[in-house]
């Protein structure tokens, strides 16, 4: 048979193909170990989604499934969509109460509110085809569509001294309502990304300092301030990082 295209291991990983068919696909992909290899991280990635979805209400999200979603540079399949829904609608439901009920909550609801940050980060920054919802060259509108969204107006800071330039945003779940991730890009294909929500009326402890979840691969810097939280995450040291996260503070603050 002909080498199997994209659309044919996509229907492969999600079951799709008849007995025969998929026999013929299999194969092919024995005399081809690196697509092989490729197809299997690929099973990996969507089973991690999916059990992350199923199983996000019954307690932490295991650190390895972050190892299974780190970046890559290969182009990611369609259903990565559906998974992506699913694995956020559980997080979602993870995530499904206040901020701060109380003193005594608070450094467990900020532990929370990273993470959710982090595994964002993880499930899109790798993303070749679709990383971003609306780009860069309709900052204006992306700005207006998540500060309706979110409620608030919104700002998006210029990384563009360090490096980075915006690739674009999108609007994401959260237990509390609506949230943003923007995206950004250095020359090299790093990505970081900045994830904003708006806390509920009565919830905010006004403002906290700098506080680092490290991560393998992803690590975060997130504070609060006034109404807003923010995590920037990424793959990069706890310097760098810091260094991005007080540029990204001091241009939302002035």
């Amino acid at each position: 048979m002909k080498a199997p295209d994209e659309n044919d291991l996509h229907a492969l990983i999600d079951g799709k193909l008849s007995p025969e068919y998929r026999a013929q696909v299999e194969a092919a992909l024995v005399e081809n170990p690196a697509l092989r290899a490729e197809v299997e991280a690929w099973r990996a990635q969507r089973n991690a989604l999916r059990e992350l979805g199923m199983n996000a209400a019954d307690g932490a999200v295991p650190l390895r499934f972050l190892n299974i979603v780190q970046p890559r540079r290969a182009a990611w399949m369609p259903w990565l969509g559906s998974a992506v829904a699913g694995a956020m609608m559980g997080v979602a439901g993870w995530f499904g109460h206040a901020w701060y009920a109380g003193a005594g909550e608070a450094t467990d609801m900020r532990a929370r509110f990273v993470h959710d940050a982090v595994v964002a980060h993880a499930v899109y920054s790798p993303e070749v085809r679709h990383p971003v919802e609306v780009g860069a060259d309709q900052s204006a509108h992306l700005v207006q569509w998540l500060s309706k969204r979110l409620g608030a107006q919104l700002k998006v800071p210029a990384l563009q001294s360090q490096g980075y330039e915006l690739v674009g945003g999108r609007l994401l779940p959260g237990g509390d309502g609506a949230r943003a991730q923007f995206m950004y890009q250095d020359t090299a294909g790093n990505r970081i990304t900045l994830y904003v929500t708006v806390l509920a009326k009565g919830t905010s402890p006004g403002t906290t300092a700098f506080r680092f979840e490290e991560g393998n691969p992803v690590a975060a810097f997130y504070w609060i301030d006034g109404e807003f939280g923010y995590a920037l995450a990424g793959n990069l040291s706890r310097s760098s990082l810091l260094e991005l996260s007080k540029l990204v503070y001091s241009q939302l603050t002035g």
